[in-house]
């Protein structure tokens, strides 16, 4: 079977190739039948030259172009031609149809090497723009080294500073630290003495409003013992009188005394009897103010008292005597466990 493939030749690594006619059985590099074309790819341009009739004419007979050489061929337009021809096209119908088909492949090769150079271009952007950002983080890392070096060299000068300057000897810390304390004493001092003048101001104002309550209950009582100063010149003047008189009758009438002191037993008699008329008359008073009290008491309730008084009154009081003491709208806690503890005892 005839095949249509390539032949090396050329020198090593410079070779170029042969687009030959030969027996399949044949070597690469062996015995040929027809030389159709040459096809170099090393070169810059890579040249090719063949002819197209003899090419046509082995396909007609039945040869079969290997891999690469049909490639070439598709590449040409051989085998569309072919394919022209086997359908029956004219020979002007073939040519339209190849210049159609020449003209789609050079626009498309139009659009490939724009699409190249646009990419071309978007990388030598994108090469442009990583430039810029490593050019600023250069400069930014540049700058911290440049501030980190100040600062060191701040703290080495500080640091020298720090050693040429004199150091304090122990008795400047010890005199610096007492000084300290005693403004401190002097602080505590001061604090106490305005807290005592704050006591004995508000002392002061006190011992002033006792007085002055003071004052105000003996200007309350002043009238009361005016009445009192009052009476007593009169009541001597009386007793002087009756003195004189007394004296006068006991000179002159010695007889009198003793009709004067049987008068003044009978008088006694009699204030005895007025005396014990008023004890009585004063029990029966208290009898009655006691049952008026005990009434009072029976109808309290704890309501009426404050909290403490009526626990001292639920605790001193025997239990049958409180009863309804502690009333049901009684809502204070602390009477009602009283009340409760009272009645826990008696039980």
């Amino acid at each position: 079977m005839i095949k249509l493939r390539l032949q090396r030749r050329g020198r090593k690594k410079r070779p170029y190739y042969h687009i030959v006619a030969a027996d399949s059985r044949s070597p690469r590099d062996g015995r040929i039948i027809e030389r159709l074309g040459r096809y170099d790819n090393a070169s810059e341009n890579k040249e090719l030259t063949y002819d197209e009739e003899r090419i046509i004419h082995w396909l007609k007979i039945g040869a079969q172009p290997s891999n690469t050489v049909r490639n070439i061929l598709k590449h040409e337009g051989i085998m569309y031609k072919m394919h022209l021809m086997r359908w029956g096209k004219s020979d002007e119908e073939i040519e339209e149809a190849l210049t159609e088909w020449k003209e789609a492949r050079e626009a498309k090769s139009e659009d490939d090497t724009s699409r190249k150079a646009q990419q071309k271009e978007l990388l030598k952007a994108e090469e442009k723009e990583y430039k810029k950002q490593l050019e600023e983080k250069a400069a930014k890392a540049a700058e911290e080294l440049e501030r980190k070096k100040k600062l060191e060299e701040a703290k080495a000068k500080d640091e020298e500073e720090e050693d040429e300057a004199p150091k304090t000897p122990a008795g400047e810390i010890e005199a610096a630290l007492e000084k300290a304390e005693k403004s401190a004493e002097e602080t505590k001092k001061k604090a106490e003495a305005k807290s005592k003048e704050k006591e004995a101001e508000e002392e002061a104002e006190e011992d002033v409003k006792a007085d002055a309550e003071e004052k105000t209950e003996e200007e309350e009582e002043t009238p009361a013992e005016a009445e009192t100063k009052e009476e007593e010149p009169e009541v001597k003047e009386e007793v002087e009188a009756k003195a004189d008189t007394e004296e006068a009758e006991e000179e002159t009438k010695p007889e009198a005394e003793d009709k004067k002191q049987e008068e003044a037993e009978s008088d006694e008699e009699d204030e005895d009897e007025d005396e014990e008329e008023a004890k009585a008359e004063t029990e029966s008073e208290e009898s009655e103010e006691d049952e008026e009290e005990e009434k009072a008491e029976a109808g309290t309730v704890s309501t009426d008292m404050n909290a403490n008084e009526a626990i001292d009154h639920i605790k001193n009081t025997p239990l049958e005597e409180l009863e309804g003491f502690v009333p049901e709208d009684e809502d204070r806690v602390t009477v009602q466990r009283a009340w409760e503890s009272k009645q826990s005892d008696s039980e």
